[in-house]
Protein backbone atom coordinates (compact mmCIF):
# COMPACT_ATOMS: atom_id res chain seq x y z
CA UNK A 1 0.00 0.00 0.00
CA UNK A 2 2.79 2.31 0.59
CA UNK A 3 4.30 1.91 -3.25
CA UNK A 4 0.80 2.62 -4.47
CA UNK A 5 0.49 5.94 -2.21
CA UNK A 6 3.48 7.16 -3.64
CA UNK A 7 3.19 6.10 -6.72
CA UNK A 8 -0.32 8.24 -6.95
CA UNK A 9 1.23 11.28 -4.72
CA UNK A 10 4.28 11.20 -7.51
CA UNK A 11 1.73 11.53 -10.21
CA UNK A 12 0.21 13.91 -8.76
CA UNK A 13 2.60 16.35 -7.89
CA UNK A 14 4.28 15.70 -11.45
CA UNK A 15 1.21 16.69 -13.28
CA UNK A 16 0.40 19.58 -11.35
CA UNK A 17 4.57 21.24 -11.22
CA UNK A 18 4.66 24.04 -13.61
CA UNK A 19 8.47 23.79 -13.54
CA UNK A 20 11.70 21.97 -13.44
CA UNK A 21 13.65 23.86 -10.89
CA UNK A 22 14.78 24.53 -7.74
CA UNK A 23 17.01 23.93 -5.12
CA UNK A 24 19.82 24.97 -3.08
CA UNK A 25 20.18 28.36 -5.01
CA UNK A 26 16.54 29.35 -5.14
CA UNK A 27 13.78 29.25 -7.72
CA UNK A 28 12.53 32.90 -8.10
CA UNK A 29 8.90 33.26 -6.38
CA UNK A 30 5.86 33.03 -8.86
CA UNK A 31 4.29 36.40 -10.19
CA UNK A 32 0.16 36.75 -9.53
CA UNK A 33 -0.98 35.46 -13.30
CA UNK A 34 -2.07 38.08 -15.42
CA UNK A 35 -5.59 38.71 -16.05
CA UNK A 36 -7.08 37.39 -18.80
CA UNK A 37 -7.23 39.38 -22.22
CA UNK A 38 -10.88 40.16 -23.42
CA UNK A 39 -11.85 37.40 -26.10
CA UNK A 40 -11.79 38.16 -29.62
CA UNK A 41 -14.73 39.79 -31.30
CA UNK A 42 -15.18 36.44 -33.65
CA UNK A 43 -13.99 32.55 -33.24
CA UNK A 44 -11.90 33.16 -36.59
CA UNK A 45 -10.04 35.81 -34.33
CA UNK A 46 -8.65 33.35 -31.79
CA UNK A 47 -5.57 31.08 -33.19
CA UNK A 48 -5.52 27.48 -32.77
CA UNK A 49 -3.81 26.14 -29.98
CA UNK A 50 -0.57 24.45 -30.37
CA UNK A 51 1.43 21.88 -28.08
CA UNK A 52 5.12 23.40 -27.17
CA UNK A 53 7.42 20.84 -27.15
CA UNK A 54 11.48 21.03 -26.35
CA UNK A 55 13.44 21.92 -29.18
CA UNK A 56 15.77 19.58 -30.81
CA UNK A 57 19.53 19.68 -29.92
CA UNK A 58 22.36 18.44 -32.17
CA UNK A 59 24.97 16.08 -31.15
CA UNK A 60 28.08 18.40 -30.31
CA UNK A 61 31.66 16.93 -31.11
CA UNK A 62 32.54 14.23 -28.51
CA UNK A 63 35.72 15.07 -26.48
CA UNK A 64 38.15 12.30 -25.43
CA UNK A 65 38.02 11.55 -21.31
CA UNK A 66 41.36 12.30 -20.56
CA UNK A 67 41.11 15.57 -21.44
CA UNK A 68 37.89 16.74 -20.49
CA UNK A 69 37.83 19.39 -17.96
CA UNK A 70 34.95 20.58 -15.69
CA UNK A 71 33.97 23.70 -13.95
CA UNK A 72 32.23 23.52 -11.09
CA UNK A 73 30.58 26.66 -9.44
CA UNK A 74 29.36 26.19 -5.62
CA UNK A 75 27.12 28.99 -3.78
CA UNK A 76 28.85 27.70 -0.73
CA UNK A 77 31.35 24.80 0.20
CA UNK A 78 31.33 21.38 2.03
CA UNK A 79 30.15 22.85 4.95
CA UNK A 80 26.24 23.35 3.45
CA UNK A 81 24.90 19.39 3.02
CA UNK A 82 23.22 20.81 -0.32
CA UNK A 83 26.75 21.82 -1.27
CA UNK A 84 28.66 18.56 -0.16
CA UNK A 85 25.97 16.28 -2.00
CA UNK A 86 26.89 18.14 -5.43
CA UNK A 87 31.00 17.83 -4.56
CA UNK A 88 30.03 13.70 -4.01
CA UNK A 89 27.71 13.59 -6.65
CA UNK A 90 30.83 15.10 -8.97
CA UNK A 91 33.51 12.97 -7.72
CA UNK A 92 31.17 10.06 -7.88
CA UNK A 93 30.29 10.91 -11.41
CA UNK A 94 34.23 11.42 -12.51
CA UNK A 95 34.51 7.90 -10.85
CA UNK A 96 31.76 6.18 -12.82
CA UNK A 97 33.64 7.38 -16.02
CA UNK A 98 37.17 6.87 -15.12
CA UNK A 99 38.40 10.24 -14.95
CA UNK A 100 40.14 11.97 -12.97
CA UNK A 101 39.87 14.23 -9.85
CA UNK A 102 42.89 16.92 -11.78
CA UNK A 103 39.96 17.20 -14.37
CA UNK A 104 37.64 19.11 -12.26
CA UNK A 105 38.19 22.97 -11.11
CA UNK A 106 35.86 23.79 -8.37
CA UNK A 107 34.88 27.01 -7.37
CA UNK A 108 33.43 27.27 -4.00
CA UNK A 109 31.13 30.13 -2.29
CA UNK A 110 30.04 31.76 -5.30
CA UNK A 111 27.55 34.54 -4.72
CA UNK A 112 24.01 34.71 -6.78
CA UNK A 113 25.82 37.77 -8.38
CA UNK A 114 28.16 39.05 -11.21
CA UNK A 115 30.66 37.23 -9.56
CA UNK A 116 29.21 34.13 -11.00
CA UNK A 117 29.48 35.16 -14.68
CA UNK A 118 32.91 36.35 -13.66
CA UNK A 119 33.60 32.84 -12.06
CA UNK A 120 32.02 31.00 -15.49
CA UNK A 121 34.42 33.35 -17.54
CA UNK A 122 37.18 32.43 -15.24
CA UNK A 123 36.51 28.82 -16.36
CA UNK A 124 35.90 28.46 -19.72
CA UNK A 125 39.47 30.63 -20.00
CA UNK A 126 40.89 28.46 -18.13
CA UNK A 127 40.05 25.57 -20.67
CA UNK A 128 36.76 24.30 -19.48
CA UNK A 129 34.55 21.63 -21.45
CA UNK A 130 31.69 21.92 -19.34
CA UNK A 131 30.51 24.37 -16.23
CA UNK A 132 28.61 23.32 -13.76
CA UNK A 133 26.77 25.62 -11.72
CA UNK A 134 24.54 24.65 -8.45
CA UNK A 135 22.18 27.40 -7.56
CA UNK A 136 19.29 29.02 -9.17
CA UNK A 137 20.23 32.45 -9.23
CA UNK A 138 23.76 31.43 -10.64
CA UNK A 139 21.57 30.74 -13.77
CA UNK A 140 21.33 34.06 -15.92
CA UNK A 141 25.06 34.92 -14.79
CA UNK A 142 25.81 31.32 -16.56
CA UNK A 143 23.41 32.16 -19.58
CA UNK A 144 25.45 35.72 -20.11
CA UNK A 145 28.90 33.86 -20.37
CA UNK A 146 27.15 30.87 -22.30
CA UNK A 147 26.43 33.26 -25.30
CA UNK A 148 30.14 34.21 -25.04
CA UNK A 149 31.47 31.11 -25.05
CA UNK A 150 29.88 28.44 -27.59
CA UNK A 151 32.25 25.73 -27.36
CA UNK A 152 31.58 25.57 -23.99
CA UNK A 153 28.32 23.39 -22.43
CA UNK A 154 26.77 25.69 -19.36
CA UNK A 155 24.44 23.27 -17.02
CA UNK A 156 22.65 25.21 -14.32
CA UNK A 157 21.64 22.65 -11.65
CA UNK A 158 18.14 24.06 -10.06
CA UNK A 159 17.71 26.44 -13.45
CA UNK A 160 14.61 26.40 -15.90
CA UNK A 161 14.96 28.53 -18.78
CA UNK A 162 17.68 26.40 -20.80
CA UNK A 163 14.86 25.96 -23.38
CA UNK A 164 14.02 29.25 -24.11
CA UNK A 165 17.56 30.60 -24.44
CA UNK A 166 18.80 31.96 -28.12
CA UNK A 167 21.40 29.33 -27.67
CA UNK A 168 21.64 25.69 -27.43
CA UNK A 169 25.20 24.99 -25.38
CA UNK A 170 23.00 25.40 -22.39
CA UNK A 171 21.04 22.78 -20.11
CA UNK A 172 19.15 22.56 -16.86
CA UNK A 173 18.95 19.46 -14.27
CA UNK A 174 17.63 19.16 -11.27
CA UNK A 175 16.04 15.61 -9.08
CA UNK A 176 12.20 14.84 -8.49
CA UNK A 177 12.52 15.97 -4.86
CA UNK A 178 9.19 16.24 -4.08
CA UNK A 179 9.15 11.87 -4.46
CA UNK A 180 11.46 11.49 -1.53
CA UNK A 181 9.99 14.47 0.55
CA UNK A 182 6.60 12.42 0.29
CA UNK A 183 8.33 8.99 1.86
CA UNK A 184 10.12 11.07 4.55
CA UNK A 185 6.81 12.44 5.24
CA UNK A 186 5.82 9.02 5.51
CA UNK A 187 8.27 7.82 7.96
CA UNK A 188 7.10 11.08 10.06
CA UNK A 189 3.89 10.10 10.22
CA UNK A 190 4.65 6.32 11.37
CA UNK A 191 6.45 8.47 14.25
CA UNK A 192 4.06 10.62 14.82
CA UNK A 193 0.91 8.24 15.12
CA UNK A 194 3.30 6.00 17.27
CA UNK A 195 3.60 8.91 19.74
CA UNK A 196 -0.29 9.09 19.46
CA UNK A 197 -1.20 5.89 20.19
CA UNK A 198 1.33 5.88 23.18
CA UNK A 199 -0.50 9.11 24.71
CA UNK A 200 2.50 11.05 24.66
CA UNK A 201 0.88 13.13 21.99
CA UNK A 202 -2.46 14.13 21.52
CA UNK A 203 -1.71 16.82 19.10
CA UNK A 204 -0.86 16.01 15.67
CA UNK A 205 1.09 19.54 14.71
CA UNK A 206 3.70 19.32 12.32
CA UNK A 207 6.42 22.10 11.77
CA UNK A 208 8.26 23.00 8.87
CA UNK A 209 11.52 25.19 8.13
CA UNK A 210 11.53 26.28 4.62
CA UNK A 211 14.24 28.48 3.27
CA UNK A 212 12.33 30.74 0.55
CA UNK A 213 8.31 30.60 -0.75
CA UNK A 214 9.32 29.05 -4.13
CA UNK A 215 7.89 26.52 -5.90
CA UNK A 216 10.59 23.94 -4.82
CA UNK A 217 10.59 24.65 -1.46
CA UNK A 218 6.43 24.36 -1.62
CA UNK A 219 6.23 21.22 -3.64
CA UNK A 220 8.70 19.80 -1.08
CA UNK A 221 6.80 20.59 1.71
CA UNK A 222 3.55 20.02 0.37
CA UNK A 223 4.38 16.43 -0.48
CA UNK A 224 6.53 15.51 3.20
CA UNK A 225 2.74 17.03 4.50
CA UNK A 226 0.83 13.96 2.45
CA UNK A 227 2.78 11.75 3.19
CA UNK A 228 2.60 12.37 6.87
CA UNK A 229 -1.63 12.68 6.48
CA UNK A 230 -1.38 9.07 4.68
CA UNK A 231 -0.91 7.22 8.40
CA UNK A 232 -2.53 10.37 10.24
CA UNK A 233 -5.24 12.11 7.91
CA UNK A 234 -5.87 14.52 10.78
CA UNK A 235 -2.34 16.03 10.79
CA UNK A 236 -2.24 19.48 10.04
CA UNK A 237 1.64 21.77 10.07
CA UNK A 238 2.90 25.47 9.98
CA UNK A 239 6.02 26.44 7.56
CA UNK A 240 8.35 29.20 8.74
CA UNK A 241 10.39 30.59 6.48
CA UNK A 242 14.42 31.54 7.31
CA UNK A 243 14.93 33.82 3.86
CA UNK A 244 18.07 32.15 3.28
CA UNK A 245 19.64 29.25 1.75
CA UNK A 246 21.95 28.42 4.36
CA UNK A 247 21.79 29.86 7.91
CA UNK A 248 22.13 27.65 10.78
CA UNK A 249 21.00 30.27 13.40
CA UNK A 250 18.05 31.27 11.64
CA UNK A 251 17.30 27.71 10.93
CA UNK A 252 17.24 26.45 14.63
CA UNK A 253 15.06 29.73 15.45
CA UNK A 254 12.54 28.48 13.20
CA UNK A 255 12.50 25.09 14.68
CA UNK A 256 12.36 26.58 18.27
CA UNK A 257 9.68 28.73 17.51
CA UNK A 258 7.23 26.45 15.67
CA UNK A 259 8.04 24.32 18.97
CA UNK A 260 7.62 26.43 21.53
CA UNK A 261 3.80 26.30 19.80
CA UNK A 262 3.20 22.55 20.02
CA UNK A 263 4.93 20.91 17.04
CA UNK A 264 6.64 17.63 17.79
CA UNK A 265 8.19 16.89 14.48
CA UNK A 266 10.14 19.26 12.08
CA UNK A 267 10.79 18.70 8.73
CA UNK A 268 13.00 21.15 6.80
CA UNK A 269 13.95 22.70 3.61
CA UNK A 270 17.17 24.19 4.49
CA UNK A 271 21.21 23.27 3.81
CA UNK A 272 22.41 23.26 7.49
CA UNK A 273 22.14 21.22 10.57
CA UNK A 274 20.55 24.20 12.91
CA UNK A 275 17.28 22.81 12.94
CA UNK A 276 17.73 19.50 13.81
CA UNK A 277 20.33 20.24 16.46
CA UNK A 278 17.51 22.81 17.86
CA UNK A 279 15.43 19.47 17.96
CA UNK A 280 17.84 17.50 19.57
CA UNK A 281 18.63 19.80 22.53
CA UNK A 282 14.76 20.16 22.87
CA UNK A 283 14.81 16.50 23.90
CA UNK A 284 17.43 17.07 25.87
CA UNK A 285 15.44 19.97 27.64
CA UNK A 286 12.22 17.18 27.77
CA UNK A 287 10.34 18.01 25.17
CA UNK A 288 8.92 15.01 22.73
CA UNK A 289 10.18 16.18 19.60
CA UNK A 290 11.19 14.76 16.46
CA UNK A 291 12.64 15.83 13.07
CA UNK A 292 12.71 14.96 9.40
CA UNK A 293 16.52 16.33 7.91
CA UNK A 294 17.45 17.39 4.21
CA UNK A 295 20.72 16.72 2.27
CA UNK A 296 22.41 14.75 4.66
CA UNK A 297 21.88 11.69 7.59
CA UNK A 298 21.05 13.77 10.63
CA UNK A 299 21.95 11.53 13.22
CA UNK A 300 25.50 12.90 13.74
CA UNK A 301 24.06 16.48 15.47
CA UNK A 302 20.69 14.98 16.12
CA UNK A 303 21.09 11.32 17.21
CA UNK A 304 18.33 10.62 19.26
CA UNK A 305 15.88 12.59 17.59
CA UNK A 306 16.44 12.53 13.60
CA UNK A 307 14.13 10.51 12.05
CA UNK A 308 15.53 10.26 8.58
CA UNK A 309 16.75 12.42 5.65
CA UNK A 310 15.60 13.59 2.38
CA UNK A 311 18.79 13.09 -0.24
CA UNK A 312 19.40 13.73 -3.57
CA UNK A 313 21.62 11.54 -5.67
CA UNK A 314 23.55 13.38 -7.52
CA UNK A 315 25.70 10.84 -8.75
CA UNK A 316 22.80 9.74 -10.85
CA UNK A 317 22.43 12.97 -12.89
CA UNK A 318 26.32 13.98 -13.27
CA UNK A 319 27.09 10.71 -14.44
CA UNK A 320 25.34 10.56 -17.88
CA UNK A 321 25.30 14.75 -18.15
CA UNK A 322 28.97 14.48 -17.95
CA UNK A 323 29.10 11.06 -20.39
CA UNK A 324 27.41 13.14 -22.79
CA UNK A 325 30.61 15.47 -23.46
CA UNK A 326 32.42 12.55 -23.80
CA UNK A 327 30.37 10.82 -26.57
CA UNK A 328 29.10 13.53 -28.22
CA UNK A 329 25.07 13.19 -27.65
CA UNK A 330 22.87 16.11 -27.80
CA UNK A 331 22.65 17.28 -24.17
CA UNK A 332 18.88 17.52 -23.44
CA UNK A 333 17.86 21.32 -22.34
CA UNK A 334 16.11 19.70 -19.43
CA UNK A 335 17.35 16.52 -17.36
CA UNK A 336 15.22 15.03 -14.49
CA UNK A 337 14.53 12.04 -12.30
CA UNK A 338 13.90 10.51 -9.30
CA UNK A 339 13.49 7.26 -7.56
CA UNK A 340 13.53 5.22 -11.26
CA UNK A 341 16.96 6.62 -12.10
CA UNK A 342 18.39 6.77 -8.39
CA UNK A 343 18.13 10.17 -8.03
CA UNK A 344 16.36 10.54 -4.72
CA UNK A 345 16.23 8.77 -1.53
CA UNK A 346 15.93 9.05 2.30
CA UNK A 347 18.93 8.01 4.60
CA UNK A 348 19.04 4.89 7.18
Amino acid sequence: MLFKRVSIIVLVLFLTSTILAGCGGGQQPQSEPAAPEAPAETPAETPASTEWKLPERSDRDPIPADQLKIGVILIHDENSGYDMAHIEGIKGAIKNLNLSEDQVIFKYNIPEDETAYDTAVDLAEQGCHIIISNSYGHQSHMMAAAAEYPDVMFVASTGDTAAFEPVDNVANLFPYTFQSRYVSGVVAGMKLKELMDSGAVTDPYVGYVGAYPYAEVVSGYTAFFLGIRSIVPEAHMDVQYTNSWYDPVAEGEAANALMSKGAVIIGQHADSTGAPSAVQAALDSGKTVYCVGYNIDMRSVAPKVALTSAQNNWVALYTPTINRMITGEAMPSDFSGGYEIGAVMISP
